[in-house]
């Protein structure tokens, strides 16, 4: 079979519903100013869709900072890979400053969070080496985790009985073999909400002898006393051997940062293909990035107001009966009984008639019949705005409870 007359005849399990949902369910416009409220399809609507936990994307120092960096330096300096003509004093700085704040030796700049993260589990182990990974890991793990030569070996999302079975075995091969064994979990899960067992994790090191590598990108700046991340908040940072997090969330940027001993990143920065073969982060994002992370230092009241939100988001939710699983962070899902074909009414009723913009996730990310309502909220967002979204739920939730929506056509474009 001709390769491109394949794809066409197999669009896979979202592409096969771009004929209807393109523009509108998946791949959206939101235009305007980085706020709460931002225009779809020339409404204005309240979003609960931006990964912009601590209202940076916006702040008036950060978008001056982001001028003066280009300004200064244009989009292209520095030219070329850091390992051969990209670094740059400025890089060596931020790298620096994020090393101080999340109490680690060494940190090294990462052009991308996906990317990177790939990039590092290649790096790290070998055909002779193990991995053991949470079942809900995110994508890029799980692509990482694909590449690897070796033996990989998977545990239910957050089940340390299993994951110690796992380690079982992974240490019986590891002892034939002569390799080593890597852990990978999330600080905070992007889709749950809820956290990785680090504290229930780290206590198996010294019995099964393993590394951990913990992707915290939705729990850097979030989480923690200071907003260092996970490891901060469950008091076991020092356990973390490799700490990742992406620019993409807290930092509302592009780039991203791994962590841990001076070794370790120094064997990273002579073995990352991803980073020896790529262009240097641009300049004017990493001088971006010193003044968010400065923020995120200097202004504490920018997470406290986060969690303010979130506090009266969640409550508000619960209160109402809705189901929002397991979560233990900013991140909060509503769970709800239905097909795809009411995901759709619901989704469309929200952003049409009640002026709310949430993401919606269906199967096969969530189990069949059950629809995932995935609100993101930031410092930026205020009371009023969860008090007209919680009146919208509830409105929308009666609507389900009595079938209004499996009724229902979508209007023709």
């Amino acid at each position: 079979m001709d390769l491109f007359n394949k794809i066409a005849a197999n669009r896979g399990p979202l592409g096969s519903h771009s004929h209807y949902a393109h523009g509108y369910f998946t791949f959206p416009k939101l235009e305007g100013e980085i706020k709460p409220r931002m225009i779809f399809r020339g409404k204005e609507v309240l979003t609960w869709s931006l990964n912009n936990y601590l209202g940076l994307a916006n702040h008036p120092e950060v978008r001056q900072a982001d001028v003066d960096g280009a300004a200064q330096y244009g989009m292209a300096l520095p030219m070329g890979a850091r390992i051969m003509s990209g670094n740059s004093n400025l890089h060596e700085q931020l790298e620096s400053e994020l090393a101080d704040f999340i109490k680690k030796p060494d940190v090294m700049l990462l052009n991308f969070g996906y990317q990177g993260v790939v990039s590092i589990i290649d790096a790290i182990v070998n055909r002779h080496d193990a991995i053991v990974y949470d079942a809900e890991s995110h994508a890029c793990i799980i692509d990482g985790v694909r590449l690897h030569q070796g033996k990989r070996f998977v545990y239910p999302h957050n089940n340390i009985e299993n994951l110690e079975k796992q380690l079982e075995r992974a240490k019986r091969l590891t002892d034939e073999t002569g390799g080593g064994i890597l852990v990978i979990t999330e600080g905070v899960f992007g889709m749950s909400g809820n956290m990785g067992k680090l504290k229930e994790i780290i206590a198996l090191k010294e019995k099964y002898e393993f590394r951990l590598f913990v992707d915290d990108a939705h729990g850097f700046g979030t989480m923690g006393a200071t907003g260092a991340g996970t490891g901060e908040e469950q008091g076991v940072q020092d356990g973390i051997d490799l700490y990742f997090s992406t620019f993409a969330k807290s930092m509302a940027s592009i780039g991203a940062f791994v962590g841990g001993e001076e070794t370790v990143i120094e064997y990273l920065r002579y073995n990352m293909r991803s980073q020896i073969f790529a262009k240097s982060l641009p300049m004017p994002l990493v001088v971006g990035a010193l003044k968010r992370l400065e923020l995120l230092r200097t202004k504490p009241e920018l997470k406290d107001n986060l969690w303010t939100v979130v506090r009266a988001l969640q409550t508000g939710l619960r209160e109402k009966g809705f189901n929002l699983g397991t979560t233990q962070s900013p991140v909060t899902p509503v769970f709800l009984n239905g097909e795809i074909s009411d995901a759709t009414q619901i989704t469309f009723d929200l952003r049409e008639n009640y002026g709310i913009f949430c993401s919606i996730v269906v199967y096969p990310v969530v189990p069949k019949g059950v629809i995932m309502l995935r609100l993101i909220p930031t410092a930026m967002h205020s009371l009023a705005d969860v008090d007209e979204t919680i009146r919208a739920f509830e409105a929308m939730a009666e609507k389900l409870d009595k079938g209004l929506y499996s009724k229902a056509q979508l209007p023709a474009e």
